[in-house]
């Protein structure tokens, strides 16, 4: 009878480790999936089409709802010319405080639990835009994720910027995502988050 006692042990000993590996990879993966279990909005401003391109392939590669940030005054390539400091890209970043109109609201903001926020790097930094977006809502409790194309330069300052135009919520660390990413290689960085 002994000798049945400890194979039971041994066998339940053996359950719980199996029950032990089953939870720790179910916590695994469902931290990897946290982002993609949630009602998503990709939010983007793309002043020349790239980031829209890319802010298009992220919504389909995570299955979330699109929304393009628009100014209520278009930018002309004029607006947009960073070697002229006359130009009104160039007058309103160096104005920190200038908070561009925006044509469109995101309607029942509220139902989003994540939200990409996409957009051109300008001078180290997300168009001064997104801080009229951010600013437009009530983002505490959710998640927000920015992600940027750029010429060359870096996510720079950006969330440092960011972080006081959506107070209570989550600002994770942003990433550039230039070139040609598949919709795999998207889904990837958002199951990393």
């Amino acid at each position: 009878m002994a000798a049945e006692i400890r194979e039971v042990e041994n066998i339940s000993g053996d359950i719980n480790q199996f029950l032990l590996q089953i939870c720790n990879y179910s916590i695994v993966y469902f931290y990897g999936g946290m982002i993609m279990n949630k009602k998503i909005l990709v939010a983007y401003f793309s002043a020349s089409g790239v980031t829209a391109k890319v802010a298009k392939k992220l919504a389909e590669a995570v299955g979330a709802d699109l929304f393009e940030i628009e100014p209520e005054s278009p930018y002309t390539s004029g607006d947009l010319n960073w070697t002229d400091k006359k130009s009104r890209s160039s007058v309103e970043m160096n104005n920190p405080e200038f908070r561009p109109a925006i044509a469109g609201k995101v309607d029942a903001m509220e139902q989003y639990e994540v939200v990409f926020v996409g957009f051109p790097i300008w001078w180290y930094v997300a168009p001064n835009i997104i801080n009229t977006f951010l600013e437009s809502y009530d983002f505490s409790g959710k998640t927000i994720i920015p992600f940027a194309t750029s010429g060359g330069s870096g996510m720079g300052k950006t969330n440092e910027k960011l972080a006081l135009s959506c107070p209570g919520a989550s600002l994770l660390k942003g990433k550039i995502l230039n070139g040609s990413l598949s919709q795999t290689e998207m889904k990837e960085w958002v199951d990393s988050l």
